[in-house]
């Protein structure tokens, strides 16, 4: 098994450039014209937890990051109560000592 391609991850419609990546919304499923950083994020995370996945993380050696569902919970903003679902971005790197950068994985 190879390594995910940004096309495998995100969707066949993302393509990349030597200054930008471009993914199509409807790899990610997204439908408003005009999405917030909050969707956009959402969309991101949630379709690298569907393709970017433990069982991939460990069958692949070149796979550095997987995503797994965290612990939901539940808050309250002011007086209205929230649902919170986490999910977890996983970054392996073999320990180097070295400080966090999207560069090493």
């Amino acid at each position: 098994m190879a390594e995910l391609t940004v096309q495998s991850a995100l969707g066949t419609g993302t393509t990349q450039d030597a200054t930008t990546i471009t993914f199509l919304k409807s790899d990610l499923g997204l439908t408003s014209a005009t999405c917030t950083a909050d969707q956009v994020i959402a969309a991101l995370v949630i379709k690298a937890k569907a393709t970017m996945t433990q069982t991939v993380f460990d069958a692949e050696i070149d796979q550095n990051i997987y995503v797994s569902d965290g612990f939901s919970s539940f808050t309250t903003r002011g007086e209205t109560p929230y649902e919170v679902r986490q999910i977890v971005v996983n970054l392996a790197k073999e320990d180097e000592g070295a400080t966090l950068n999207p560069n090493n994985y």
